[in-house]
């Protein structure tokens, strides 16, 4: 890895000095989340996505895309070890906002830093998740600027959670436990993501960015975009359907700064809910 690439990839000047410290943890995280898109057009587009890491850093650095967990998460977390962090991959469990249910184990890739005596969780491979990393020693309330998060622990299993947009009530994103895991052990589910009925990136061709004051999302031939009120209010949705081809080629091209090098089969179809909930 050409650390310095993968660095002006996500917005870090040359001069930016890269001490593994939790300033510089939560600096690279919100930059990678703010710069490569959280996507599955691989998938779409007649490919298929790898978990080779210079083949994801090739796709991301150099051709300016973006990935799903396994891809985005996968990179990230070989930055932070090539940077001096002490990093360990860990499986989680996504809970679906469509079925309801868990995915399998290893559905999901994220990673924990230790710094300092004191435990991160890292995902810049989410979606509408966290900002900065979570502190995993406490299960306090930990409020960012696009939402508030918590870790709850039950048994073994940890929850990240987050407040619904009223407030009201604490929504379960995902649950995961800390035995360290290896990209090996994710191919299976990579596959299964790539090829199930029951996955959201088989059904729908989905790209999304966070942005300083929302998120951008393009989903089959919807563009979903949320701003935050700034008021401590509810988020404000926007949402345009029915895009035709071009439009789609344009918005990813204007707004994701993603080119595409053959061409994409937009897709929306409905998720069939895996038969066991996990």
């Amino acid at each position: 890895m050409d650390v310095q690439e993968y660095l002006l990839r996500i917005g870090c000047s040359r001069s930016f000095l890269c001490a593994p410290t939790l300033d510089t943890l939560r600096f690279l995280h919100l930059q990678h989340l703010l710069t490569v898109p959280f996507e599955d057009l691989t998938i779409h587009t007649g490919d298929r996505v790898s978990l080779k890491l210079q083949l994801i850093y090739d796709k991301i650095v150099f051709r300016k895309r973006g990935g799903f967990c396994y891809e985005n998460n996968g990179l990230f977390s070989w930055l932070l070890s090539q940077l001096g962090f002490k990093v360990v991959i860990l499986s989680a469990q996504v809970k679906s906002r469509i079925t309801g249910c868990y995915g399998p184990p290893f559905d999901h890739l994220i990673m924990m830093v230790t710094l300092d005596g004191e435990r991160w969780l890292c995902d810049v491979g989410f979606g509408p998740g966290f900002q900065l990393p979570l502190l995993l020693e406490t299960e306090t309330p930990q409020t960012q600027s696009h939402g508030v998060y918590r870790v709850r622990t039950h048994g073994n299993l940890r929850f990240v959670e987050t407040k619904s947009d009223d407030g009201s009530s604490w929504v379960e994103l995902y649950k995961f436990n800390l035995q360290p895991c290896l990209r090996e052990d994710f191919t299976t589910m990579c596959e299964y993501h790539q090829t199930s009925i029951n996955s959201v990136f088989f059904c729908k061709s989905l790209c999304s960015l966070l942005l300083p004051n929302g998120r951008i999302t393009l989903m089959g031939r919807n563009l979903i975009t949320t701003r935050l009120s700034g008021e401590g209010g509810p988020p404000v949705k926007t949402t345009k359907t029915d895009l035709s081809d071009e439009e789609i080629i344009q918005i990813l091209r204007e707004k994701f700064r993603i080119i595409l090098m053959s061409p994409l089969i937009v897709k929306d179809q409905d998720i069939v809910p895996p038969p066991v909930n996990y």
